[in-house]
Order: C-alpha cells, then sequence, then structure tokens
C-alpha cells in the first residue's frame, strides 16, 4: 500500500482520479480507495484465520475466503476465528495533496455458532446472514487488536493486542518493520490542539467553552494551547499519541452523529489510544463501550492526552447537569 501511495501521482499511475463510483456513504471512490481495499482483502483471505470483514469500501460485510470471495453473500466457514473491520485509504482525499494517508484496521472474534446453511432459500437466508452481520456490530470493548498504518515521511505500523500501544517504522532495507516505538504513553497533559476550527460555531456548547478556554489559556491546565490538524485522521492521531494533544471531529449542527464511522475507525482508534493511556469519548460517553446498530454508523469523537479529554467530558457532565437542575 506504501508503494501505491509513493506511485499514485505519477502520470503513468493505474490509481490517478476517480472510479467512477460511489461509495455506501455518498463518497465519490478514488481509483486508489478501491485498489487499496482489495489488497487488504487478498492479503486477510490468505491468513487462513478470517472468515468475515467489513470495510469504508463495502456496502455490507463480505465473506473473504477464495471460492467466495466474489460473491456478496456473508458467510462463515468453520475454523476461521476472526472478524476484520478497516478503513483502507484514511484521508485518500487529500492524497493528491501529498498529504499523509493511513490504514486503519479492527481484530474481532467471530461467533462460532454463526452459521449459514448452503441449502437455505430466501428469506431463511436472509436471517442466517443477519445473524453473522452482528460479528461485525460488535463495541470496541470487544477487540482483540487493532492497528493502523501511516504512509508518511516514513511508513508507520502501531498496534496494539491489549497490552500497551507499540510503533514499528518499515525498514525498506530489509523488508521488515522494525520496533521503533516501545510501549507508547501518550503525555497526560498537553498543549496541542487538532480540530477543524471553522466548525467551531456549530459545536456543542460545552464544548465549545472548553476549546476557547485552551486556546486563551484559561483552561484547567492553564496553558495556552496551539493548533495542529492535518485533516486525516491517522496523521493526527499518530501525532497526538507522540506528542499529546487532543483529536477531535466532534458533532456539529450540520453533522449531529459526527463524521468518523464507529466501526472502523473510532473503536479501533480509541482502542489503541486508550492503550497508551489516553481517553477516548464522545463527550457524553466512552467510544469504545458503543455498540453499533449498522456498519456504516458514525459517532463524534474526542481523543488524546487523558487529562484535557477528561475536562471535555466534564464539561458535558456539568451541562447536562445544570439542564436537569432546570427542568426540575
Amino acid at each position: 500500500l506504501t508503494n501505491l501511495v509513493k506511485r499514485s501521482q505519477l502520470p503513468s499511475s493505474e490509481t490517478l482520479g476517480y472510479q467512477g463510483e460511489v461509495n455506501v456513504q455518498g463518497e465519490d471512490q478514488k481509483k486508489l480507495d478501491v485498489i487499496s481495499n482489495d489488497v487488504l482483502k487478498r492479503a486477510l483471505r490468505f491468513t487462513g484465520k478470517l472468515g468475515v470483514l467489513a470495510s469504508e469500501e463495502e456496502d455490507t460485510p463480505v465473506d473473504i475466503m477464495p471460492e467466495n470471495a466474489k460473491q456478496s453473500e456473508i458467510v462463515i466457514d468453520e475454523g476461521e476465528k476472526y472478524v476484520a473491520v478497516f478503513d483502507p485509504l484514511d484521508g485518500s482525499s487529500n492524497v493528491d495533496a501529498g498529504i499523509p494517508t493511513g490504514t486503519i484496521i479492527g481484530i474481532y472474534e467471530h461467533d462460532e455458532n454463526c452459521v449459514v446453511d448452503e441449502n437455505c432459500i430466501g428469506e431463511e437466508c436472509t436471517e442466517q446472514e443477519a445473524q453473522c452481520l452482528a460479528n461485525t456490530l460488535q463495541p470496541g470493548t470487544n477487540l482483540v487488536a487493532a492497528a493502523y498504518c501511516l504512509y508518511s515521511s516514513s511508513t508507520f505500523l502501531v498496534l496494539t493486542l491489549g497490552s500497551g500501544t507499540y510503533g514499528f517504522t518499515l525498514d525498506e532495507n530489509i523488508g521488515e518493520f522494525v520496533l521503533s516505538h516501545p510501549k507508547i504513553q501518550i503525555p497526560e497533559t498537553s498543549k496541542i490542539l487538532s480540530f477543524n476550527e471553522a466548525n467551531t460555531h456549530l459545536w456543542d456548547e460545552p464544548l465549545q467553552k472548553v476549546v476557547t478556554g485552551w486556546k486563551t489559556g484559561t483552561g484547567k491546565s492553564g496553558e495556552t494551547f496551539s493548533s495542529r490538524y492535518i485533516g486525516s485522521m491517522v496523521g493526527d492521531v499518530h501525532r497526538t499519541l507522540l506528542y499529546g494533544g487532543v483529536f477531535g471531529y466532534p458533532a456539529d449542527t450540520k453533522n449531529t452523529s459526527g463524521k468518523l464511522r464507529l466501526l472502523y475507525e473510532g473503536a479501533p482508534m480509541s482502542f489503541i489510544m486508550e492503550q497508551a493511556g489516553g481517553l477516548s469519548t464522545t463527550g457524553t460517553q466512552r467510544v469504545m463501550e458503543i455498540t453499533p446498530e449498522i456498519v456504516h454508523q458514525r459517532v463524534p469523537i474526542v481523543m488524546g492526552s487523558k487529562n484535557d479529554v477528561q475536562e471535555v467530558i466534564d464539561a458535558y457532565a456539568a451541562a447536562t447537569a445544570e439542564k436537569e437542575l432546570v427542568a426540575n
């Protein structure tokens, strides 16, 4: 994937431009999105460990076993232990400008009782497939692993298996990822905010007040924050993990549920962040505890340094308490 991204702007590249199709979110698909999606499906197929996957570029979860790879039906075969969810190329809309892009992956265990009878007919099949679909609709607390790859000055792989967060850097001379950031720990307090501040006036009032306090140095920490925002989740979260800070794509009056997808963006990145000592919240709820109702469900997110994110959580809690007091 990193080689595809590097070569994507060459005039001879087959990845230039748009595919001419729209994904299930209503977003124009770049050729690079579709190719990245296919590369990941092929790579995961041959692990022999995976039964079903859900991707930003797929309308529904799909079976990735060779004999069923071109079918849209959801099939779980015996012996396949895991469900993979992923965003194949986060930030692809900015790739033409050389902005860092990345891949986000989450791994769940699948329900061993999920079986689709090959001889089922009509609605009977639909019901069985719906049960298998539930394999992907799990809260982040069920994740067994999460990772992201960042394609930038180097190719970074950041991974958690539920016992800390570790960073690796690709050594292209030997073709291997080398442990470069053992046991990443995000600073508990910071002075960097990473939001699209053009939307500040559309945010919830508690978040507006907290961010204003950070920018004026009147927040809980007393620090005056500076702004660093790439507009690519993987790039912004990677910097936040290493330097500290708060990354957010909150809900606003235009996007009341936020814009990031819970299943394959919000939950895996929240798992990585929490394992590095940070927090991730919608403002009122821990992102990891939300069970998605649909594969492409969106969620508001604020994640990063523990003390700063807690300030956001406290602000929402105080606003809720005040509303209840007025109502009574």
